[in-house]
């Protein structure tokens, strides 16, 4: 039993890994389709096909089936009669059987493909491989019936929206792959064998169509491949070709720029950005050679600019009194945005950025305060509570269990481990092992530590206060508990709350404080640059809900780095 256990967990895992690397590919090709509004197809429908066909393979392998498998189909024929019916079965139309994708391919594609590898052409090959909308019906080979197109193997003709064929490429049998491609810019199909194209084979398609095979003879096989694995065609390619020609028609569109105008918006935008967010001897130096007048008065400016440099810096204490200096009462009226400065300063505490009172400069640990923690843990002495129990193994990087039970999660309700501590009764995140130690700190070549855990704690104390004054949601509720559960940890810095101290997280809460000067200041709260970018991106995703395919290839990041 251990060994069936074992090798089905082996499975699974093999499973997941190929389902991430099929995820992983679908992203690659199409970066700018939302799954959560328009998922892409990933394999046949169960429910949207005809009943002549069968599904295997985690619904990716298509067979025919035919009518005899259902219950009450001819059971009764002797057996020269189900013989001479089976050989006549699916000689006629009737007898066709398709099935479509789970979902429709989206808008955002830009460019979409999928490839049917066929493992058996059956008694007679009569297959088809190509789109329908939804409601087509599903007793035919796709392309007879309006709203849908086909490509067929048994003659090599192309159907479109018609039980009339026109001549269009090869026919095709047992081995062959066989790709159909849907370019969402300018609506038209195209076909590729065993990696060769085809050429147009349909055009003025409507939107919302989905991939569809069909089958008529018994035998017949196919499998599909909807981006899982590597494609036979180079889709890649005909991606990148597109790309660089949408880039190029943003790039050649014309603008009428009467007197320079249009040279004087960007001008304008690109001085608001440099002043938007302090860049005061750029935005000097720039308004220079540009005769571009600056709004705001420069020791605005540089007083914004000293803010925001404490903040990146981490020394959150000092810029919220820098702030209330040089702008009176604007924490006090914003108290969501004081409460995101103090949970940031709580962390650069943890951190070691924040200065401990009673330190010297030169005297202050820069590992941070939940080192000097830890540090000190080899001096407590037993607790009858089994609180720091013995010392802490230094070459160990995890957590101490500070008690005989199973050690509680951290406050947000995720357990990070087998080794989390327990909490402090009443102040979230705050770890049983620091409040423990604390009597038994000394001072010594660490100058301060006693004092920097101390100071830690009363400001996480009246931290947890002021959130009970706030009102009570979801996101300062996580923020709060994020950043208590860092003191969970023996190495915050390695655990999976450790993401809040990394430096790139102080440019949000740097911007939103910025903002907010800006705003108290009669200003805007965000640049003109900002704002583009922000309606760009907007406009893009109104596209792809409008069904215009351009928006897949309209590279927004790539057109900014220029």
């Amino acid at each position: 039993m251990a060994a069936v256990g074992s090798g089905r967990g082996t499975m699974d895992s093999q499973n997941q890994v190929q389902s991430d690397t099929a995820v992983d590919r679908l992203k690659l090709l199409y970066p700018n389709v939302n799954e959560e509004e328009t998922p892409l197809p990933r394999s046949w429908s169960a429910k949207d096909k005809f009943s002549y066909i069968g599904l295997s393979q985690n619904n990716l392998r298509v067979h025919y089936k035919g009518g005899m498998q259902g219950p009450g189909r001819r059971p009764h024929l002797p057996y020269l009669h189900l013989r001479f019916w089976m050989y006549r079965h699916g000689k006629t139309h009737k007898d066709a059987a398709s099935v479509r994708a789970t979902h429709p391919i989206p808008a955002a594609c830009g460019l979409y493909y999928f490839e049917v590898r066929i493992v058996s052409k059956g008694r007679d090959g009569y297959m088809g491989i190509g789109l329908s909308a939804h409601g087509v019906n599903m007793n035919r080979l796709p392309g007879w019936d309006k709203n849908s197109y086909g490509y067929h193997g048994d003659d090599g003709h192309s159907f479109c929206s018609s039980g009339t064929g026109q001549p269009y490429g090869p026919t095709f049998t047992t081995g062959d792959v066989i790709g159909c491609g849907v370019n969402l810019v300018d609506n038209t199909c195209f076909y590729t064998k065993n990696g060769h194209h085809l050429g147009i084979a349909f055009r003025g398609l409507p939107p919302n169509l989905y991939p569809t095979v069909g089958l008529q003879t018994p035998g017949e096989v196919v499998d599909a491949n909807f981006g899982q694995q590597p494609f036979v065609f180079d889709i890649e390619d005909m991606l990148r070709e597109l790309r660089a020609r949408t880039r190029l028609a943003i790039d050649e569109f014309p603008l009428p720029d009467a007197q320079g105008q249009w040279q004087q918006v960007l001008h304008r935008m690109v001085s608001t950005y440099l002043v938007h967010h302090g860049y005061c001897s750029t935005a000097q130096a720039f308004s220079r050679a540009t005769a571009m007048p600056i709004q705001e008065d420069i020791t605005s400016i540089k007083n914004r600019q000293k803010i925001s440099k404490l903040v990146i810096a981490g020394r959150i204490g000092e810029a919220v009194e820098l702030t209330r200096r040089l702008y009176p009462g604007l924490l006090e009226r914003e108290r969501e945005l004081l409460f995101l400065l103090q949970c940031r300063q709580f962390v650069e505490m943890v951190n070691g950025t924040e200065q401990a009172e009673g330190c010297s400069e030169n005297g202050a640990s820069s590992n941070g305060v939940a080192t000097s923690v830890i540090s000190h843990t080899s001096r407590a002495p037993r607790h009858t509570n089994g609180v720091a129990e013995g010392a802490t193994d230094a070459r160990k990087d995890s957590d101490v269990d500070m008690s005989p039970s199973p050690p509680a999660a951290p406050a947000n309700g995720t357990h990070h481990g087998p080794e989390a501590l327990p909490l402090v009764k009443g102040m979230p995140g705050v770890t049983a092992s620091v409040a423990a130690l604390m009597p038994d700190f000394h001072c010594d070549a660490e100058c301060g530590s006693r004092a920097s855990v101390e100071r830690m704690l009363a400001f996480g104390r009246d931290l947890y206060a002021a959130s009970q004054k706030l009102s009570q949601d979801a996101y300062h509720k996580a923020m709060l508990e994020d950043a208590f559960s860092l003191l969970a940890y023996s190495n915050p810095w390695d655990s999976p709350v450790g993401w809040q101290l990394q430096p790139v997280r102080r440019e949000a809460v740097c911007e939103a404080l910025n903002s907010a000067i800006l705003e108290s200041q009669g200003m805007q709260w965000t640049s003109p640059v900002e704002a583009c970018v922000t309606h760009s991106r907007e406009l893009l995703r109104r596209m792809s809900r409008a069904g215009l395919g351009a928006c897949a290839f309209a590279d927004l990041p790539a057109l900014l780095r220029r």
